[in-house]
């Protein structure tokens, strides 16, 4: 099937042989066909009107056929060739064919054969599109599986990160980490709300000029997170309408995501790109995933400060007991009846972040909620045991 890509380049210094492959035979087939009477002309005509296929006569005035041949082949041009000869240069064709020619035509020649020998060379070059254009699509593909997998690689190490750091700065570093490497930003930073006074200080960063780096647990306000911290919903915005906030200063293209506990905004993930160029929905969606692990992070560090200070003040009023069993009891029945209390609220608060419709938790994420769950019912149960020495 003849496609509006098929152009035929004629290289005939006679005009008898010319007319009839040209004119009377191609272009009545409906081919986009051009002439060139010598070979020097030809081979302007092969970089000007890119041809599919080339008919070229094996003796032409300037260049004999064959020295078109090498011609083509010095200058890389890799159009197939059909060669025209007269009955009796069986040899000649035989030099064409090793010097690249694909097929041959022997003059006289019928029209039938002239579409004949076009048409198998076609067939040919149409085989070598869809390869080279398959061949593209497979590296194409294989490109964004490769970076599909560096970004699933970047999003197991932070799940595993959240639920093996102890360090909240280290953590909080590894996940404006890996939220850059996810979403291919130039920058990005994590802010998090402070509970007295409700600013939101910069608590990690990555890539940042030198002058916003230092600002490290102070109030920031880059010009655009406090509309995502009332709106609670996350924001793309690249190109003009990003230039008339303060962030545009450091690239011109941003996303913000929104990190939650119980659907309040506590803490916000950006990350920002140079060039004007949007994120995608990918990107989008990897960003709101690391901001998953962000808010599991700070559930996890909560509960730990919170067990840390009970277990200080257990410690505490250990070490101020006296002898008496009475004030022990007193002691451990006073702890018994505070701590009870809180350790049931948080369970259940827990319980309520892994069933509610707000959470995004993916497999790992509810793993080490999960297991923070099991500890705490372990502490639970062991609070329950307390009971007073007997006399």
């Amino acid at each position: 099937m003849k496609t509006s890509r098929d152009r035929i380049l004629i290289i005939e210094s006679d005009p008898e042989i010319s007319d009839l492959v040209a004119r009377q035979t191609l272009q009545a087939m409906g081919y986009q066909v051009q002439t060139a009477r010598s070979a020097s002309a030809g081979l302007q005509e092969v970089n000007r009107f890119l041809p599919d296929v080339i008919i070229a006569d094996l003796v032409l005035p300037d260049l004999s056929g064959k020295d078109l041949l090498v011609a083509f082949s010095s200058q890389g041009i890799e159009v197939p060739v059909i060669a025209i000869s007269q009955k009796g240069m069986e040899s000649d064709l035989i030099q064409a064919f090793r010097l690249g020619a694909t097929d041959y035509l022997i003059w006289p020649v019928r029209e039938a054969e002239v579409v004949s020998a076009v048409e198998r060379v076609l067939k040919q070059v149409r085989s070598r599109r869809e390869r080279e254009t398959l061949a593209r699509q497979l590296k194409q593909t294989n490109n964004e599986l490769q970076q599909r997998v560096r970004e699933l690689t970047t999003i197991f190490a932070i799940g595993k990160a959240v639920i093996s750091i102890t360090n909240q700065r280290e953590l909080l570093e590894k996940i404006v980490e890996g939220a850059v490497y996810v979403t291919e930003a130039d920058c990005g930073w994590l802010l998090l709300r402070e509970e007295r006074n409700k600013t939101f200080n910069l608590v990690a960063q990555r890539n940042l000029p030198k002058t916003l780096a230092a600002k490290i647990n102070q109030p920031w306000d880059d010009g655009i997170s406090s509309l995502v911290a009332l709106s609670g919903e996350t924001l793309s915005i690249s190109g003009e309408p990003l230039a008339r906030f303060k962030v545009s200063q450091l690239g011109q293209s941003t996303l913000v995501v929104p990190i939650k506990l119980k659907k309040e905004v506590v803490g916000l993930l950006i990350v920002v790109r140079k060039a004007s160029e949007p994120f995608s929905s990918s990107n989008r969606t990897l960003l709101e995933a690391v901001a998953d692990y962000a808010s599991v992070s700070l559930v996890n560090a909560s509960l730990f400060r919170a067990l840390e200070e009970r277990a200080r003040a257990m410690q505490r009023a250990a070490e101020q007991a006296t002898a008496s069993d009475r004030k022990k009891d007193e002691i451990m029945l006073n702890f018994k009846r505070e701590i009870q209390p809180k350790l049931e609220k948080t369970i259940k608060e827990i319980e309520a972040f892994l069933t509610g419709e707000d959470a995004r938790l993916n497999a790992a994420q509810k793993s080490g909620m999960r297991k923070s769950l099991d500890n705490l019912h372990s502490v639970a149960d062991t609070v329950e045991t307390l009971k007073p020495s007997e006399n």
